[in-house]
């Protein structure tokens, strides 16, 4: 059996992981350590790094410590265990059973996964859903994503089609800023409040900061009527996906067809060369409800599911493991 060591994340490895993440088959930015540590002060990071006998860094996975147990890391979307191109599903068996037994050489009890859905892949990556079959994973979570392929033929619904008709009767603008104050102190922060009595994950200054660090990939477009702001949405834009991180329009958006008109623009426009548009989930109660008026107006732009899954594991069960190759 191959034998890695693995190490915990310090500092002095800020380069060697974003290295990685940057060659890595399923990462995007949100695994760069400076989108992981903006929120540092709310999560004791425990990530970890796994390397081969030549110290090749082979691996990474990023997480958070709460106790005696692992998360990949619960102030991210999604996670898992970043892995090359040329890893293979045999290399992967023995890079999961090395983490497993340094987590258990420390005392940990449970590791916790939240998986990456399969779009934001460049290639197949699913030996993690595999290998928590084989440990005997419970799967305690399932959330629906509604995601539109742009690559295949799809309809907008005659109800998104008429708002985008009302958006261009009342002579609507979509407008790219660098600037996120509009939105989120007049739209979002309101509506949230009203609606839901929460907040945004993000603060404004912490969006606009990983903004900053990360122009290409956090957007910002916007809705005006007369130069009023009615609507928009925050854009989180990876190689092959575009979502949409919040959307929010004012309490005449269904008038104005204010975010109808937004996300047409969007589609079929700006990301109109991506392979994905990922409105995101609709769910509540942890996977188990559905917000049907929400999830009915995604679909209705043509976007269809998938799904992202959650697992608790044992860390002792990666004796599980030892005889799986035959």
């Amino acid at each position: 059996m191959k034998k890695f060591q693995v190490q915990k994340y310090h500092s002095k490895h800020t380069a060697l992981w974003n290295e990685f993440v940057a060659k890595s088959k399923n990462a995007t930015f949100l695994f760069h350590r400076d989108f992981m540590e903006y929120h540092q002060d709310r999560f004791q990071d425990f990530s970890l790094l796994v390397f081969d006998e030549n110290q090749q860094l082979i691996a990474v996975l990023p997480a958070n410590k709460v106790e005696e147990t692992l998360f990949s890391h619960q102030g991210l979307t999604y996670g898992g265990i970043l892995l090359l191109e040329k890893t293979k599903l045999s290399e992967v068996i023995f890079i999961l059973k090395s983490i497993f037994e340094y987590l258990n050489a420390l005392g940990f009890k449970k590791l916790i996964f939240k998986e990456i859905p399969t779009i934001y892949n460049q290639i197949p990556s699913g030996e993690l859903k595999y290998l928590m079959f084989l440990m005997q994973g419970n799967l305690t979570r399932r959330d629906v994503l509604s995601v539109v392929d742009l690559k295949s033929s799809f309809t907008f619904s005659r109800d998104r089609k008429n708002g985008v008709k009302r958006g261009i009767k009342h002579n609507l603008v979509v407008k790219e800023e660098s600037n996120f104050d509009s939105f989120w102190n007049e739209i979002l922060i309101p509506n949230l409040a009203q609606k839901h009595q929460v907040k945004p994950v993000h603060s404004l200054e912490e969006i606009q900061y990983l903004h900053n660090k990360f122009p290409k990939n956090i957007r910002q477009f916007n809705v005006y009527q007369n130069d009023t702001i009615v609507a928009g949405t925050t854009i989180f834009e990876t190689d092959l996906v575009a979502h949409s991180q919040y959307i929010s329009g004012n309490s005449d958006k269904n008038e104005l067809g204010s975010l109808d008109f937004l996300h047409d623009y969007l589609i079929s426009n700006v990301f109109k060369n991506k392979n994905y548009f990922d409105f995101g989930i609709s769910n509540e109660n942890q996977g188990r409800n559905i917000n049907e008026g929400l999830l009915y107006w995604k679909e209705s732009f043509g976007a269809r599911s998938i799904t992202q899954d959650f697992y608790e594991v044992e860390i002792k069960n990666y004796t599980l493991l030892d005889n799986v190759l035959l």
